[in-house]
């Protein structure tokens, strides 16, 4: 990222850069409920669609229901298959063992490519290798930079978790924090506990661990209230995700408490709160990239034999820092559930 840039990103070397500006159209999306399956089209896209003979993908994500991140990842999935002529087929389910149903069910359907979230992935090496039995490449996306290349995938499409993690918890330092807790909403999930590993690596505070269940929003609420409550030496809230980040706002000041809120990713409700000061900043992943490469990178391998990142090195999307210095410089693309 130059320096005119209005986002500071850390990078690890030797990263994969994004050297070419997409112009796209975008398409709608609607969410749906984690283990239900949707086949969904892009229509309305402008831009060229490809000539190739159509092609099936299958995304399959360790989503949650209700989980608005993801209708982000999906929009990114539909603009790229709908140039590509690309047939998209999602299916989605929080439990590792379903995700590797969700898995081989694709496998059955004989799609052309798979591309997954690898939140627990010793729960689908072995789907995962039948894949490859099968002819059919597989890429990752979102959850699971230290382990795709273990499971033998193509490419993967995200953020180094623990690099981001490090990266707040110095942003933490810089803005004086003393004591912090980070909230995870899903205990097993490698990325999230690897971004709040990251944290406590970096942070010259304390770092306390709170878990919460990610599925019901007025525990998670309840929760970081009590644990605000209890502890007034907390000065800053770590969340996970955008939602969670938004509620615990509602904990706040529901416990009275003086803690500032910090979190990974964006939505358009998150940006607005940045906007007004109630939150004070975002870690940024794109995941409408991760979804758009995830999907082309699979078109360009079966229709011109391309790896991105050469096979070798994952294709970073993150992290960047969305604060309000820069929040109005994405603010309209989140309002487009693009961001």
């Amino acid at each position: 990222m130059d320096s005119s840039s209005p986002f500071r990103s850390r990078r690890i070397a030797p990263a994969v850069a994004l050297a070419a500006a997409v112009t796209l159209t975008l398409a709608g999306c609607s969410s749906s409920s984690g283990g239900k399956k949707s086949e969904e089209s892009a229509d309305g896209a402008s831009a060229g669609k490809a000539s190739t003979p159509q092609m099936t993908v299958a995304l399959v994500t360790h989503q949650s229901p209700g989980d608005t991140f993801w209708d982000i990842v999906r929009k990114g999935a539909e603009a790229a298959a709908a140039k590509d002529n690309v047939k998209l087929v999602y299916s989605a389910d929080p439990n590792a063992g379903n995700q590797a149903n969700l898995i081989q069910n694709a496998i059955d359907q004989k799609v052309d490519g798979i591309a997954v979230t690898l939140a627990k992935p010793d729960a689908l090496k072995d789907v995962i290798a039948k894949a490859k039995t099968a002819k059919i490449p597989v890429v990752g996306l979102n959850s699971g930079v230290s382990e795709w290349k273990n499971l033998g995938l193509m490419e993967f499409f995200g953020q180094d978790e623990t690099v981001a993690g490090e990266a707040l918890g110095n942003r933490l330092n810089s803005e004086g924090a003393k004591k912090a807790v980070c909230v995870i909403q899903e205990q097993g999930n490698i990325g999230l506990t690897q971004r709040c590993a990251g944290v406590k690596k970096t942070f010259s505070g304390t770092t306390e661990t709170l878990y919460v269940n990610g599925t019901d929003m007025p525990s998670v609420k309840s929760t970081i209230t009590a644990k605000l409550s209890q502890d007034k030496a907390i000065d800053y809230v770590v969340t996970l995700g955008a939602p969670f980040a938004l509620t615990a706002v509602q904990s706040k000041a529901d416990a009275g408490s003086k803690a500032k809120i910090a979190t990974f990713d964006l939505n358009k409700d998150l940006t607005s709160a940045i906007d007004k000061g109630t939150i004070e900043f975002a870690v940024d992943q794109q995941p409408y990239l991760q979804g758009y490469l995830a999907v082309d990178s699979l078109w360009l391998y079966k229709n011109n034999g391309n790896y991105m990142g050469g096979g070798e090195q994952p294709v970073l999307t993150g992290p960047a820092f969305v604060d309000k210095t820069n929040v109005d410089a994405v603010a309209s693309f989140a309002a487009k559930g693009t961001r």
